[in-house]
């Protein structure tokens, strides 16, 4: 699909469209449909030809570019992009100016993803074909890259992961220090603090972590 996309790229040409009082001048017309795909779009939220948005999807005046996919029951929230390919689950909900990177090359590389049931907090960025497993809390301004450590601290001792957040973890933002020949300084990292409770309802489990952790949203 990402071959196809970049090839796509290299024989469109640019044409002027309009959306009402917005103009376009673009290789890619909007996506049509979204009455009968039973998929809402608050103006001005832009959806690009050649994503597929499962019926019952929200998006609130945010980016669905080109590739991506977003699962029925998910809300792209204001100003939230998901880039070029992307993979968004089902009742995923992506809070305000949150960025989900595209990645188109090389075609082979790992697309970004989240899945089911997550919710990312307000201006996180999730990038370089991260992956964020189901159930999974990001509180606000998290920043997972493939070379970010993710730490799980909940234990004695920590578990580093990277490229990943493991299914159902309460994630917030932190520093670790490194050592640099200037000095040492503080690198971003993720912390996990906690866990989603599988005993409860998903929305319930939702709502009780964000309040039993504090996390901001």
């Amino acid at each position: 699909m990402k071959q196809a996309i970049l090839l796509y790229f290299g024989v469109a040409q640019l044409e002027a469209t309009e959306a009402g009082p917005l103009s376009f001048y673009d290789k890619i017309p909007l996506k049509k449909g979204l009455e009968q795909a039973g998929v809402r779009v608050v103006p001005p939220g832009t959806v690009r030809y050649g994503a597929f948005i499962e019926r019952g999807a929200v998006v609130m005046p945010g980016y669905v570019n080109i590739g991506a996919h977003v699962g029925s029951g998910t809300m792209v929230d204001t100003w939230a992009t998901v880039g070029s390919c992307a993979q968004v689950g089902r009742n995923v909900h992506l809070a305000g100016g949150v960025g989900i990177g595209g990645v188109l090359e090389p075609p082979g590389a790992r697309p970004v993803i989240i899945e089911d049931d997550c919710f990312v907090g307000s201006r996180c960025i999730v990038v370089e074909g991260a992956r964020v497993e189901a159930e999974s809390v990001l509180g606000a301004n998290v920043v997972i890259t493939a070379s970010t450590q993710i730490i799980d601290v909940t234990g004695p001792e920590e578990v580093v992961y990277k490229g990943r957040v493991p299914a159902g973890s309460i994630v917030i933002p932190g520093t670790r220090v490194k050592r640099f020949p200037a000095g040492e300084y503080g690198v971003p990292c993720a912390l996990i603090i906690g866990r989603r409770t599988e005993a409860t309802d998903k929305k319930v489990s939702l709502n009780q972590a964000l309040r039993d952790f504090a996390v901001a949203v």
